[in-house]
């Protein structure tokens, strides 16, 4: 009889600890957030996923080994791939041409992470809110419209450098494309060429690698920003685990 009244008394304590820590655990997960909090938490989920998305890019075959970002011909140039067997040694170039637009872009994406996190300066305590109930992509979106064209004309500088490096044998990416599009359009510019309507190419190349450049990093940034809304582990701060845990408890 005794041992029963003392096994029933564990058991009530043991109960009563249980509840008590439920109960702890839940005030703790429903204490809202301040709004310190939330800009702050925001600011490192885009920070985090602009660093990792950009050291991903910045290796070897970041950019060249990734099917989603790997950036091919600007359409105008289509034509050429098109009409390979006309131009002498034309596919050989289009194959230097790819790489090496994309050993570039991997190049530029090197530097790329300072010039997203100087940029997430402007971010207000309505817009955090907002990024924080919206769709999974809403802190991306948000980053892509306040910043795309200061990023555009802070990152065209870093591909025109890259692309007029010279980077094996002496010849650059500019040099590559050059004589790509030399070579065709010359051949364009012939009576055979314009009797067929082909049209010379007079892509800016610079301009076209840095908005793919951009594309592929915004879509990492994208990928980075869904990893730390739907997986626990993705959140590598205390801070986040705060934010996006409170987020997800109260759905917001």
């Amino acid at each position: 009889m005794r041992i029963r009244i003392v096994a029933l008394s564990i058991l009530l304590l043991v109960s009563a600890g249980c509840s008590e820590l439920l109960n702890v655990l839940q005030t703790t997960a429903n204490v809202p957030l301040t709004e310190e909090e939330v800009v702050k938490g925001l600011k490192e989920a885009l920070s985090i996923g602009a660093r990792n998305s950009a050291e991903k890019l910045g290796a070897e075959d970041g950019y060249f080994g990734d099917p989603a970002v790997r950036i091919l011909l600007p359409e105008e140039a289509r034509v050429i791939a098109d009409n390979i067997s006309r131009i002498p040694g034309g596919e050989q170039l289009i194959g230097d041409v790819i790489l090496r637009i994309n050993r570039a872009a991997e190049d530029a994406a090197k530097e790329a992470a300072p010039i997203f996190v100087n940029s997430i300066t402007s971010m207000t305590v309505s817009d955090a809110f907002n990024i924080l109930r919206g769709a999974d992509n809403a802190a991306t979106a948000y980053l892509k419209s306040t910043t795309y064209d200061a990023l555009l004309s802070l990152y065209k500088p870093k591909i025109t450098g890259s692309t007029e490096k010279k980077i094996v044998a002496g010849i650059s990416t500019k040099d590559s494309w050059l004589a790509l599009t030399g070579k065709w359009n010359s051949f364009a510019n012939t009576i055979p060429g314009k009797l067929a309507g082909f049209k010379p190419v007079n892509t800016d190349l610079d301009e076209y690698l840095t908005r793919k450049a951009l594309e592929g990093i915004f879509s990492k940034v994208e990928m980075e920003e869904l990893k730390i809304r739907k997986e626990v582990e993705a959140r590598v701060t205390p801070l986040l685990q705060r934010v996006f845990g409170y987020q997800e408890v109260n759905k917001m």
